[in-house]
Parts: C-alpha cells; structure tokens; sequence
C-alpha cells in the first residue's frame, strides 16, 4: 500500500518543475510580473530607480541596472536573493522580517500549493518566485 505523503510529495513536486514551464509557455515572465508589481514603483520599469514612488523616498534609490558593473563584471547573485528574500536588510525595503510589500510571497504560498500544500511546499514556492525575480533583475543589467 502506498503512503498519501509519498503521493502527495511526488504530485507537488511535480507541480512545482511543471509550473514554470507552462508559465513559459504561455509567455508569461513570473519575474517580470513580479518585478512590475512590487519593484518597479520605486526602480521603475527600467530599473535605473526612477520609478513613480522614488521622490518620496528620502534616500536615492539603486539603479538596479549596474549591478553587475558594480561589481567588477559578476552579477551579484547571492547579495540580490538575500536582499529580496529580506536576510540584507536595505533600509528603503523596511525590517527585514516585514518588507514594505509585506511577506507576499509567504502569504500567496497556500493559496498557490492548494489545500494539500505543506511546508515545503511553501518553501519551494516561495524560492521559486525569488530566483524568477532574481532572474529578472539580471536581465536588466547594462550590456
């Protein structure tokens, strides 16, 4: 007799590969929609920090676009991660346990795994929407 649990795990793991490559397909970029929904009011569309909210904030916001440069040619991956996933704290994204969006993508995990979801579940949600955003913000970096 097989066990629900393995079932379960195979069914959202599945799920979870799967996902993207759909989303792929339908041409939709999860890092890009996600980049325009919460980043871009700040670092604007573009990403060079002149989004329609970066005049009331009081410090200049970065212009996500030199990243790379900025970095003697290597994009910062683990700096970006740790930053959208709130482990660096950056002053303008609020406490590092509450971003000035919130826990989005912990709260939209339940919703997103179904009512089966799991723990890690959540946790490979929520990774997956920060290394989609993550690659987003690559693809802005000035060639």
């Amino acid at each position: 007799m097989t066990k629900p649990f393995f079932w379960k795990s195979i069914l959202s793991g599945a799920a979870i590969l799967v996902f993207p490559l759909w989303a792929h397909a339908q041409g939709i970029d999860i890092g890009k929609q996600i980049y325009e929904t919460h980043c871009a009011v700040c670092h604007a569309v573009d990403g060079k920090g002149s989004g329609p909210f970066a005049g009331l904030i009081t410090q200049r916001v970065p212009d996500l676009t030199i990243l790379e440069k900025s970095n003697n040619g290597v994009f910062p991956f683990n700096r970006v991660y740790d930053v959208i996933d709130g482990r660096e704290e950056v002053k303008l994204h609020g406490p590092r346990d509450m971003p000035i969006w919130g826990n989005y993508f912990n709260e939209q995990a339940p919703d997103m795994t179904g009512p089966e979801g799991t723990q890690a579940d959540y946790t490979s949600f929520v990774r997956g929407r920060i290394l989609a955003l993550v690659g987003y913000v690559y693809t802005l970096q000035a060639k």
